[in-house]
């Protein structure tokens, strides 16, 4: 467990505790500890290093605060709400002055050696520690040390991801998800008191370093000290370049998590804005991902039908990067047994710098292509030797969602006040239904089996969606008959890399027999990528909002089958020639390599993590 309170009780745990918050007699739960309390009496305290939905409660912050006086003690205490349980008689003061003194003081401290450079900062304006010193009222900050700031080390060995420890507030909320969550364990906190801070555990820079971009550390920051590498300039300059044609893509997850950044309802369907923006930001091309992702099932279901029948089994997707990427570092023995297909961006990108050029009459070499991911892991796939054509790579820049918004509030784009529109090329911009729902956990899995049913009988799947597939459970599995001489077959879903792990384990061991396993690194799949949109206070709160509306998109679609795309169909005619064949294994297809990392941990770090709480400011 990361957490150092008592153990949280259960919603409906019987009320037992009688206790006074802020002069109004009320009840709380056995065990609840003061936070919990107050939050179901509509009672606000400040927070910082908690996070209540990844069970985060080190209280290291200390601006929780609260002044409390014990039944039958006279002098009262000040406490951290967090991990503080609740007693019988307790009167509890969240709003006094010595509470408030404190908070503000907790606050300072903590911005002591935090880089003061907020309006240019990625976080401004979403900011937690931001919001906390309007809270507490911080008009100045005695401690601030510049020069102790400034030296705190900056990481951009990452082409993803960006660690600067000046904006470090130390809440370890990074470590937690890392090691106890997406059990990478890519993170640690290393050093004492002022010195102490996120580092790679075993390692001098991220290519070193167990890490695998899944961007899910970012999430969870309260602040600018983990996020993307920022390449909304270099855009820019492809943009306003006359002499290159820039082509945008944007994968099936961002038209569903994207439009709450503007203010509109969450899981909103924004594709047409989206690509009204492109227009105005004056990109030359605007494409779609899901016509790509529709190609990559053509592709993965030829592949997997082979090794079906050649008896090689398990096959595992190949779309997302960062689980690619956790192969290699963790698991690199499982790397024959992944297909060979390359992630829908990759597929886009090759077939943008190769087939494309001939329909828009323009030289390959002018064609510059950016992506817009809901992942930070996309932006470390771009940049792999394999997927690079002649010394050029096949994707030229991808932005996260989160670049995106910025460059549309730079550009003064309002995503809410434009009018929606349709796709550029006539070529690349049809998609099923099917290519859709790649966006969520299941997707991928769900029309990958539609299309191998049709190939292996000749006929349509009946039962076109397959519930069977869809829920949020971290591993889900089922046998789905596709008929004819393949009959059977055993698949599972798993998303988020803590049960990716154990799914593996268990492939390894003997113990787990499937024949098709989808894995996507993110919890919830590409609709709750390290690239989205981030929330306060909160890991995943509109992951369902997000799948709803990818559904949606699949059931109002005219084509819900990737093999039934017409353009999908007319690429394969006029220029791949048929699945997997030698064009396209050429373009449409990749290799790994086995990147394993040794991890030993000694006995001080790991006494380090079992008392990570323990911090001195």
């Amino acid at each position: 467990m990361c957490t150092s309170g008592p153990d949280t009780p259960g919603p409906d745990a019987p009320e037992t505790v009688a206790l006074i918050l802020n002069g109004t007699p009320c009840t709380g739960r056995a065990n609840e500890t003061i936070l919990s309390c107050a939050r179901r009496h509509d009672i606000y305290i400040p927070t910082l290093c908690e996070l209540d939905d990844i069970d985060h409660t080190p209280g290291t912050c200390r601006v929780c605060v609260v002044e409390i006086v014990q039944a039958g003690h006279d002098a009262p205490q000040i406490v951290t709400a967090c991990n503080t349980p609740i007693r019988d008689g307790m009167e509890v003061r969240t709003r006094s002055k010595r509470a408030r003194d404190m908070q503000r003081l907790q606050v300072e401290l903590l911005m002591a050696d935090h880089l003061q450079d907020c309006a240019t900062c990625i976080r401004h304006g979403d900011c937690e520690l931001q919001d906390l010193a309007q809270f507490v009222g911080l008009k100045e900050n005695r401690f601030f040390d510049r020069a102790r700031t400034e030296a705190r080390p900056i990481d951009l060995t990452s082409p993803a991801m960006v660690r600067d420890m000046r904006r470090c507030v130390r809440c370890q909320r990074c470590v937690a998800i890392c090691r106890h969550h997406q059990q990478v364990d890519a993170l640690a906190m290393e050093g004492t008191g002022l010195d102490r801070l996120v580092a790679l555990r075993g390692a001098e820079d991220y290519p070193s370093s167990a890490c695998v971009s899944c961007g899910q550390c970012v999430l969870v920051c309260p602040t600018g000290a983990l996020g993307e590498r920022d390449e909304t300039d270099r855009a820019i300059d492809y943009i306003c370049d006359p002499d290159l044609v820039t082509v945008v893509q944007f994968a099936p997850a961002v038209r569903v998590a994207f439009g709450e950044e503007f203010g509109m309802p969450p899981g909103t369907n924004v594709e047409g804005h989206i690509a009204t923006a492109c227009r105005k930001l004056g990109f030359d091309v605007v494409l779609d991902t899901n016509f790509a992702a529709d190609v990559v099932i053509m592709e993965e279901g030829a592949e997997l039908l082979g090794r079906l029948k050649a008896g090689r089994r398990p096959t595992f997707t190949s779309c997302c990067p960062a689980w690619i990427d956790f192969a290699e570092i963790h698991y690199p023995e499982i790397l024959p047994l992944l297909s060979s297909t390359r992630s829908p961006q990759q597929v886009l990108s090759a077939i943008a710098k190769t087939w494309l050029p001939g329909k828009l009459g323009v030289a390959p070499d002018r064609i510059r292509v950016i992506s817009v991911m809901p992942c930070v892991a996309k932006k470390e796939e771009a940049t792999r030797p394999q997927l690079a054509r002649d010394g050029r790579p096949d994707t030229d820049l991808v932005l996260t969602t989160r670049e995106f918004a910025r460059l549309l509030r730079r550009e003064g784009i309002d995503l809410k006040t434009l009018e929606p529109s349709g796709f550029d090329s006539p070529f690349l911009r049809e998609y099923s239904g099917a290519g859709a729902i790649f966006g969520t956990t299941g997707g991928v899995m769900e029309a990958a089996l539609r299309t191998v049913y049709a190939i292996v009988n000749g006929r349509e799947l009946e039962q076109i969606e397959l519930t069977q597939l869809r829920g949020f459970e971290g591993i889900r599995e089922a046998r789905v008959d596709l008929g004819g001489q393949v009959g059977e077959v055993r698949v599972a879903m798993v998303h988020g890399l803590g049960d990716t792990r154990a799914l593996v384990d268990s492939v390894l061991a003997g113990r787990a027999d499937y024949d098709f396993i989808e894995v996507m690194a993110c919890p919830g799949g590409c609709v709750d990528g390290g690239g989205s949109l981030r929330s306060k206070k909160a890991y995943l709160p509109l992951a369902q909002k997000r799948r709803e509306t990818i559904y949606a998109v699949d059931r109002a679609a005219r084509v819900r089958q990737s093999h039934n795309n017409p353009q999908v169909q007319a690429l394969y005619r006029d220029f791949l020639g048929a699945p997997n064949s030698e064009l396209a294994h050429q373009l449409l297809h990749t290799s790994y390599e086995d990147r394993r990392r040794e991890l030993k941990h000694t006995v001080k770090e790991i006494w380090d993590d079992i008392t990570m709480s323990t911090m001195v400011y």
